[in-house]
């Protein structure tokens, strides 16, 4: 019996585990991306000037491991055309560990499960023209002639079409994320901030936007749902409304604000990253975790979840006493606390759909949002910086006088509702 496809598996491993040694180490977003994303549009400009990909058969669906066929000769001539399988692996019409390890490469670099059998997503990825693949490159490429990311020496990065996140120190990545980010009609917005704070137990304070869109049609069909979801309705001063005194049938323009207060149903879960912007997104923790297993993962509200949230905070807190262990017991206690970063750390979400990595393997996810356009490029890169105007020189302050109460006393600050 032939030894060549078990020397060949082996092959494979072992070229797998050097890229994901690789991969682990190099961000996808980077001063770099340009460079290696233009190398990827040469080369599948080649590709599409020899005719682009063969097209895979629908049946292969239907396909699994020791299969045998015209179906896997098909498969295995689209791996070969995207690099995936060698063409040493051409010979013979069986579905053996080779092509199940060639068929994950493909998926890794889609951003699917590697699961190694062809599935719907898969399929469509495979038969995606080269036409668009170039244009998910070329829109990348303009995004990042037109960025206005300063590359820090730590920063983090949200990519919204990938639904990932990275944090990045001195050019290498530190941790991967998976993420959950804002689906269609509730877009997640390209921008750049700084992470300042850590929010523990945190409250939620419910978007204007939310309420009307969700909650009020909630409490139409469910008068319940607001002490079901542990939720208060804050009026003026945070003095609590009692939700049966609301007219829910006619409201449209709510005098009130919603508040869900903190605990593991909490909808931002036990942890918030801040970071101010104009948008009022955040990164945040989440009880429903079972929607990390699903390769598209755009289902929130523009904010972003991210898995395992508790070792991002403990990476942007290093340098302080808040280790991992130090944050879970004070989660324990069910008490809110912010914890404020010692430096801030600059954030970027970012819109790639198609990119190459420092290992040599070209990225593509789907262009979600549909700004894969010259109107959505423009609309989807991240600006310079405007400079601060320097303040002008301000006179000498008199001194304050300050308002007497009728008690005799000077009132104390002025307090906000927290979220």
């Amino acid at each position: 019996m032939s030894m060549r496809p078990s020397i060949l598996a082996a092959a494979a491993a072992l070229l797998l585990a050097s890229t994901a040694i690789v991969r682990a180490n190099e961000p996808s977003y980077g001063p770099n991306t340009y460079d290696r994303t233009l190398e990827a549009l040469i080369a599948h400009e080649d590709v599409a000037s020899r005719g682009g990909w063969p097209k895979v058969p629908g049946s292969a669906s239907a396909l699994k491991p020791d299969s045998q066929g015209a179906d896997v000769i098909a498969l295995k001539q689209r791996l070969l055309a995207s690099g995936d399988l060698a063409p040493e692996a051409m010979a013979g019409d069986s579905y053996d560990a080779v092509v199940t390890e060639a068929v994950k490469r493909f998926q890794r670099r889609h951003g699917l499960s590697d699961l190694g059998t062809v599935g719907r997503l898969t399929l469509k990825a495979m038969n995606t023209p080269v036409e668009a693949r170039l244009n998910q490159l070329t829109a990348t490429l303009e995004r990042l002639k037109g960025n206005g990311f300063n590359f820090a020496s730590r920063y983090v990065v949200v990519n919204i079409p990938g639904a990932s996140v990275e944090a990045v120190e001195n050019g290498t990545v530190a941790q991967r994320h998976l993420a959950i980010v804002g689906r269609p009609d509730r877009p997640s917005p390209v921008i750049q901030a700084n992470i300042t704070s850590v929010n523990l137990n945190p409250y939620w304070t419910v978007p204007m936007s939310i309420v009307k869109a969700d909650v009020i049609p909630h409490m139409r069909k469910d008068p319940g749902f607001i002490a079901k979801s542990n939720m208060k309705l804050l009026g003026a001063e945070n003095k609590e409304i009692d939700p049966k005194s609301v007219n829910w049938s006619t409201l449209t323009n709510p005098y009130f604000y919603v508040r869900q207060e903190p605990g593991p149903t909490n909808s931002l879960g036990q942890l918030k990253i801040d970071m101010p912007n104009s948008d009022a997104v955040y990164m945040h923790d989440t009880p429903k975790k079972t929607l990390f297993r699903n390769d598209v993962r755009f289902n929130s509200s523009g904010c972003a979840r991210i898995e395992g949230v508790r070792d991002l905070a403990a990476w942007l807190l290093e340098g302080s006493e808040w280790n991992r262990q130090a944050i879970e017991d004070e989660i324990a206690k069910g008490e809110r606390k912010n914890i404020p970063l010692k430096k801030s750390v600059p954030v970027a979400w970012v819109y790639l759909t198609g990119w190459q990595g420092a290992d040599g393997q070209v990225q593509f996810r789907d262009d979600i949002y549909g700004l894969d356009t010259p109107q959505g490029i423009v609309t989807s890169t991240i600006q310079p910086r405007k400079p601060k105007p320097k303040a002008a020189a301000a006179p000498p302050a008199r001194p304050a006088i300050r308002p007497v109460t009728a008690a005799g006393s000077a009132p104390g600050p002025a307090t906000t509702a927290s979220n």
